[in-house]
């Protein structure tokens, strides 16, 4: 270890300062109020976190969300839940900044959408982003709950989140059916009167499903109006709720191993089982204890 120069001794860099006026100048800078109040002022983002977590316990929540232990053998299949949430949380923030251009009527939907493709910096990335970012998104929720069939992660004690993921699956065709109409353009206007036609001809609920969406006897102003707030308030508040309620139970019951590896992974009570059904009779013939 380095010595301490002595008192009178110049220190390593030359300068002829002593050990006792570096202790002085240390001194003066604790002394410093203004010192103190940069060190306050760099602290005070950690104890502005540490203050709410101490009364909301977010840490906790956090730890176990990523801290969870995972079975042996996942790959790249196990983060398609992940993508999907990603790809809405895409939807969200470019659904949101499409929505300040937009104006939900049948005279200035289609000009909205035309200033904001042509006039609005980033706009048409933007519009690109949330358009192709939709089928995205569909297209994931198939794989993820294709994913969730074949590896059995739908079977006991996760059936409860397998509905939640049907219900997500509905969500999300709604989310795009009801936001394909807003541009109003031609092509939009007729698909969306096919679509609603196509619900009228569903069981008991259908006509009342197509007389809701129209809003009237026929498309207008009221239609655009009632497809606008369930695309924008309706189905993202619905998704969010759905999403919360299963990652919770994600964290719950944890990740479900793959099937090759529980199938080679037999457990020891059912090898026992087998073993034990196998006995000798009298005459020392191994016999089967289940016959």
């Amino acid at each position: 270890m380095r010595r301490p120069p002595k008192p009178g001794q110049t220190n390593g860099n030359g300068n002829g300062a002593t050990a006792l006026e570096e202790g002085a100048d240390h001194d003066a800078r604790t002394d410093d109020p203004g010192g103190r109040a940069v060190d306050k002022a760099k602290d005070a983002p950690a104890d502005l976190v540490g203050w709410v977590d101490e009364r909301m316990g977010a840490t906790s929540f956090l730890t176990a969300m990523l801290m969870r232990k995972v079975p042996k053998g996942t790959n790249w299949f196990y983060t398609l839940g992940s993508a999907t949430m990603f790809a809405f949380v895409v939807q969200a923030l470019t659904g949101v900044f499409l929505a300040m251009y937009y104006t939900p009527s049948p005279v200035e939907a289609y000009a909205s959408i035309t200033h904001l493709t042509n006039d609005v910096f980033l706009g048409e990335f933007v519009r690109g982003m949330h358009k192709w970012g939709a089928s995205v998104m569909v297209i994931l929720v198939y794989v993820h709950m294709g994913r969730t069939f074949f590896f059995g992660a739908y079977k006991y004690p996760r059936e409860l989140n397998w509905v939640i993921g049907v219900v997500l699956l509905i969500l999300t065709m709604t989310m795009g059916f009801t936001g394909y109409l807003l541009p109003f353009d031609q092509r939009s206007y007729w698909a969306t009167i096919v679509g609603v036609n196509i619900n009228g001809t569903g069981p008991i609920v259908g006509p009342y499903l197509s007389d809701f969406l129209r809003a009237g006897p026929e498309f207008g102003a009221t239609t655009l109006s009632r497809f606008y707030a369930i695309h924008m308030l309706l189905v993202p508040g619905a998704i969010i709720a759905m999403i919360g309620a299963h990652l919770y139970l994600v964290v719950k019951l944890g990740t479900t191993a793959p099937p090759w590896l529980r199938a080679d992974t037999k457990p020891k009570e059912s090898r026992t089982r087998e073993v034990d059904s196998v006995s000798e009779d009298d005459n020392g013939d191994i016999t089967n204890g289940s016959a």
